[in-house]
């Protein structure tokens, strides 16, 4: 899966929106929404409140979580443990792109956000990088990542296999030549 896979993934979390027009439910293969009603907050998936926007047709709400406070208490967690703390949600990472690219003038203090969803990325990213390094090292035997999201499971899926594979090669190239010196040695 690519990034774009992911976050397609993530296009169907539920965002609410402010829609400045009134219609009736539609009715989806995944369910129904609406009505619409102008003025009144109704909650969509993110790619049918992202299409709307674009079409100046709601105003995005922010989410609940997409709140200075509450991204620095996440994030201070995130600095206090050793292991993966629980984001807000699954897909906080795609979703938050998603919203902060498309509405920037509906969520308040947005480069503030932008600043801090980036450093909690981060700190994640390290995190996981040497997580899998003392995974590696250890001879991949045991490694705890709890909570990990869509995106980042994404970002490391195709480095691992890898480094495993790499890991086994050199496992059996060693034994190959400690059997070989054995049998050298028993001549």
């Amino acid at each position: 899966m690519d990034p774009s896979e992911v976050e397609f993934l993530g296009e169907k979390q539920l965002v609410s929106i402010v829609p400045n027009f009134s219609f009736g439910v539609i009715h989806l293969i995944s369910g129904s929404i609406g009505p619409f009603r102008a003025g009144l907050p109704v909650r969509v998936p993110i790619w049918i409140a992202l299409s709307l926007k674009q079409q100046q047709k709601c105003r995005i709400v922010a989410q609940e979580w997409m709140d200075m406070e509450k991204l620095t208490e996440i994030l201070e967690e995130e600095k206090q443990s050793k292991l993966f703390t629980r984001m807000p949600n699954n897909h906080f990472m795609d979703e938050a792109q998603m919203l902060l690219t498309a509405a920037p003038d509906d969520i308040p203090d947005v480069d503030n956000i932008r600043t801090i969803i980036k450093d909690i990325w981060d700190l994640r990213m390290a995190k996981l990088r040497s997580s899998v390094i003392g995974f590696v090292k250890n001879e991949g035997t045991y490694a705890k990542l709890d909570h990990l999201t869509a995106m980042e499971i994404n970002s490391i899926r195709s480095l691992l296999p890898d480094a495993l594979d790499i890991m086994l090669h050199m496992e059996q190239a060693g034994k190959s030549a400690a059997s070989q010196s054995l049998d050298a040695t028993l001549q």
